[in-house]
């Protein structure tokens, strides 16, 4: 299940990406055209920049929240769980050997 989640991010970045350099090929055409002016193009290119990444942390979030419900209905224990019951373990066996 981690993997499809990775798999499926990692498709939302490399769509991102792709919009990109497809965005910045297409505003060059328009500078080219001159229907555009290449300080236009760059702005524009800033501002999909910039709305693409936010729409790349909004995956990232929505995958994450995925994946901790997924493992939690799963019932696998997390990191906190297993540091929490090595400190027990660990305490057990201080009372033991005194």
């Amino acid at each position: 299940m981690i993997d499809y989640a990775k798999k499926l991010g990692l498709v939302g970045i490399g769509l991102a990406m792709l919009t990109k350099e497809k965005s910045e090929k297409l505003i060059d055409d328009l500078v080219k055209k001159g229907e555009i002016s290449r300080k236009e193009g760059d702005s524009m290119v800033k501002d999909l920049v910039k709305k693409s990444e936010a729409q790349r942390k909004e995956l990232e979030k929505r995958i994450d929240a995925e994946v901790k419900k997924t493992l939690d209905n799963a019932g696998v224990a997390t990191k906190k769980d297993i540091a929490r019951l090595e400190k027990k373990i660990d305490n057990l066996e201080n009372k033991i050997k005194s």
